[in-house]
Parts: C-alpha cells; structure tokens; sequence
C-alpha cells in the first residue's frame, strides 16, 4: 500500500477526537469528533521535526464545504481508489 499523495481521498481507519480537529465551519455538531470511515482530502503533506510524515486532511460535506481538518499520521488512513 503507497502512502497517501497530495489530493488523494482518504478514509479514517481510526475515530478522530474532537480535540484533534480544527473546525472550519461551525453548523456542524463534532462534539463527539469522526467516525472511523469518515472521508478526507489530503491538502497538505507535513514532514515533523522528529522526522515522521503527518498529513493534513480536508473533511468536506457533499457539496464541497469543508467543515473541518485534522493532521494524521499514514497508519491512520487508508487511500481510496476508484480504478485499479
């Protein structure tokens, strides 16, 4: 399996606390964080001091409003493919 590339679609293999989020958009109700499943765009691919590989993702609603991010590590993704 690749590690995610920039814009790739992801899905969480692991919930997501709220304390972990940046929230772009307030309407919604993320008290209780996202769900494993939960789909994402790899906007930014963020290299950390200690030397691992962090990626920042996008969670946008059906009509492409993004309502908040997070920075995950790969392990914590798994990159959606819509053709082999």
């Amino acid at each position: 399996m690749r590690p995610p590339q920039l814009l790739d679609v992801v899905a969480l293999l692991h919930p997501v606390p709220y304390e972990a989020l940046q929230l772009a958009d307030e309407r919604y109700e993320l008290s209780a964080g996202l769900a494993v499943g939960t789909v994402g765009t790899v906007v930014e691919i963020c290299q950390e001091q200690t030397g691992l590989v962090a990626y920042l993702i996008e969670f946008s609603d059906s009509s492409g409003c993004g309502y908040a991010f997070a920075t995950l590590p790969a392990g914590a993704l798994l990159v959606l493919h819509y053709t082999p």
